[in-house]
């Protein structure tokens, strides 16, 4: 557990924290008789991708992961898609859909006067876009994206590059997540972690527990503000 009054900035993930992967069905529904299963392969692949990236130094923008992961679940599924339909689809990247505690329960850290930021593996368009369609773009003082340093999380580099950016010591920054691997990472790299557990999985069974697990933004704001 930690105390509030350390924190005085917030770093916030963005898929999956704070927009909804799942909501990429809604794209694969006109193309693909198991919109579901190929979703779920889709963010899993371009997690996978990502993380080799890291060990293999072979760095490529996330929305081009993401393309890539979209291929593999497609030829998996035995779907054949045109280029321009696999682009329609990708596209879903930039209005997916918002959990409903985001905007109240970053309203309520900022009126508490921490400083916001979303941390995201999401290149600079796909975060423009994140920030513009979540209705979040005066609460956040920026975004801050793996590809300024060509790294993705959990590399602890990205959570030390975010500390620079926001001019925060390490360990009064608060990183809210749903993803328990960029938990971990934020945890390693010094910060102060947040799970936002919101389909109430198990904890990950090794390396220690966040500072502190909630069900939504909301329960965090409260976490940090009470």
């Amino acid at each position: 557990m930690f105390d509030p009054d350390e924190v005085t900035t917030v770093t916030f993930d963005s898929y999956g924290t704070l927009v909804d992967v799942d909501d990429a069905e809604r794209a694969l529904a006109d193309y693909v008789e198991t919109p579901e299963s190929v979703s779920r392969l889709w963010r899993t692949r371009s997690l996978e991708y990502s993380f080799l990236a890291g060990q293999i130094d072979a760095y490529e923008p996330f929305y081009e992961l993401n393309r890539h992961a979209l291929q593999y679940a497609l030829d998996s599924h035995g779907v054949d898609l045109s280029a321009d339909e696999r682009d329609e689809i990708l596209s879903v990247y930039h209005e997916l859909d918002v959990f409903d505690d985001v905007r109240p329960g970053m309203e309520r850290l900022h009126e508490a006067g921490y400083d916001l930021y979303v941390l995201s593996n999401g290149n600079p368009e796909m975060l423009d876009s994140l920030v513009d369609h979540a209705d979040i773009e005066d609460l956040v003082e920026d975004t801050i994206s793996a590809d300024e340093i060509r790294q993705f999380k959990p590399a602890a580099d990205l959570y030390r590059h975010a500390a620079g950016r926001t001019g925060t010591p390490i360990d009064r920054i608060a990183h809210v997540a749903g993803g328990q691997f960029d938990v971990m990472g934020a945890d390693h790299a010094g910060m102060r972690t947040v799970w936002v557990n919101r389909d109430d999985s198990p904890p990950e069974p090794f390396d220690g527990e966040p500072d502190a697990t909630v069900a939504d933004i909301e329960a965090a704001a409260e976490k940090l503000t009470n």
